[in-house]
């Protein structure tokens, strides 16, 4: 008998370990102390109450996380949260923290977090469940991609978060709403942190976010079901199984000229266009000699579409993508509506036309892109010279028509309306007869003498 109590205690304390098992998940919490974690970055306070663990602001602190001393790689991670609703937080997972000296650190923060961020928002934004990259490369899949999801997260209420992480694809559900879907492979493993995020006024110190039900499981992973909701593919030229099954396609192969040729020509341009590494380049290196290769177009037309890329600018450098384009050999023109690539800062045609019609993902020389969508925004500049920035353009088969950049949509028109077509009245346009209003067209990519390079230029038939 005295064997028996025995055992039965040693069991007992078995599973109250920071890790206990059921079945094939794994509570990460264990409801009484925060044995497993660790903390970095801030020193907000973070503390167990009533079985929950509770983060507590505090003034003149970075933001704060909570860390996992173990890091995992595939999984399913399941959480509840409820916090205040004038706050800001998020779920940490695959993360990483630097080193002194490294990438991410700094004389003030060593152990700085980095990397996947489930966000917490309950701000009128509405982001939550979307994607952050904290510390890094900022929002990956901001709920604009999925307005849907917006409704699912409830103030100052409990709420139920899952992130799925299998192989490249993460995904992020809020109450059983789908939010978030990424494919990505910059950080294949990594440990989750809870995070108390840093606050700018006094008044806000001492409001808590509260946690409780945390588990994981890592073991017999199956993907959820496809939920059909927009996908941000950061692999190079690639169609995940997602995209395909929702009609995406490359249109770019990433390796040849197929399907492309030049404009009013029957085959690729020789001169000045690259292809290398996987990425498609329009030179003015000196020594092509000032010659231009022209510019490029699809040999297949298009009505409605979902079109993505990637672009690069290089410094001072103009290009842009063409969509309903008509062809004429005899004029030698290629016209069509223009997504606008731009230097802005730098480039003087930024400066030119009306009202900034003319500066980056602006319909060229017709609607000028947002200013700003949101005051964060404007703290820094939404496209980075010399890195990878990602264009995308919506036609609906009802005419209307979207300009989106690096996750932000910048223009929305109808080239179908009467105030599409008093804009082409008064611009460079006005003199070619029905502009912009083709039922199919082809797809430019131009040559304006300035060195830019593209990629992972996909498209969705609608």
């Amino acid at each position: 008998m005295k064997l028996f109590f025995l055992s039965l205690g040693m069991f007992a304390i078995g599973i109250t370990s920071a890790q206990q098992k059921t079945g094939e998940w794994t509570s990460l919490f264990n409801g009484k102390d925060l044995s497993g974690f660790k903390q970095l970055n801030g020193r907000a306070k973070y503390e167990v109450r009533n079985g929950e663990i509770v983060g507590i602001t505090k003034f003149g602190e970075p933001n704060s996380f909570l860390a996992t001393e173990k890091k995992y790689g595939d999984f399913v991670l399941e959480l509840d949260l409820k916090m205040y609703a004038d706050m800001n937080s998020g779920v940490q997972f695959r993360s990483q923290s630097a080193v002194p000296g490294g990438e991410h650190s700094s004389a003030k923060i060593p152990d700085r977090v980095y990397g996947y961020q489930a966000e917490v928002d309950p701000s009128d934004r509405a982001w939550s469940g979307g994607i952050y990259d904290e510390a890094r490369r900022g929002w990956l899949y901001s709920l604009e991609n999925n307005p849907a999801a917006k409704k699912a997260f409830k103030k100052s209420d409990w709420n139920h978060y899952k992130i799925e992480c299998i192989g490249n694809s993460i995904r992020t559900w809020i109450n059983g709403v789908p939010c978030a879907h990424i494919i990505d492979d910059v950080n294949p493993t990594g440990f989750i942190a809870l995070q108390v995020h840093a606050i700018g006024n006094k008044e806000n110190e001492g409001k808590e976010i509260h946690w409780k039900n945390i588990r994981i499981k890592t073991t017999n992973l199956k993907p959820a079901p496809s939920d059909n909701i927009f996908v941000v593919n950061l692999l190079n030229n690639n169609i995940s199984a997602e995209e395909k099954a929702q009609g995406y396609q490359l249109l770019w192969d990433g390796q040849t000229s197929n399907g492309w040729r030049g404009a009013n020509k029957t085959t690729f341009p020789g001169e000045v266009w690259t292809i290398n590494n996987g990425e498609l380049t329009v030179h003015n290196d000196p020594s092509s000699k000032g010659k231009h290769g022209g510019d490029i177009v699809t040999e297949k037309e298009y009505g409605a579409f979902d079109l993505q890329f990637e672009f690069k600018l290089t410094d001072t450098a103009n290009s842009g993508i063409k969509y309903y384009v008509v062809e004429n050999a005899e004029k030698r023109s290629a016209l069509g509506l223009e997504y606008q690539i731009l230097d802005d800062a730098k480039h003087p045609d930024a400066k030119a036309g009306v009202v900034g019609n003319r500066t980056m993902s602006s319909v060229y020389d017709l609607i000028p892109a947002a200013v700003s969508l949101d005051p964060k925004a404007a703290r820094r500049d939404r496209v980075a010279i010399g890195q990878w920035n990602r264009g995308r353009i919506i036609a609906y088969p009802d005419g209307r028509i979207e300009h989106w950049l690096n996750g932000w949509k910048m223009v929305e028109y109808n080239r179908k309306s009467s105030t599409f077509l008093a804009l082409v009245a008064r611009s460079k346009y006005a003199a070619n007869k029905d502009f912009g209003l083709a039922a199919k067209g082809r797809i430019l990519l131009q040559d304006h003498g300035d060195k830019v390079t593209f990629r992972s230029i996909k498209i969705k038939e609608l």
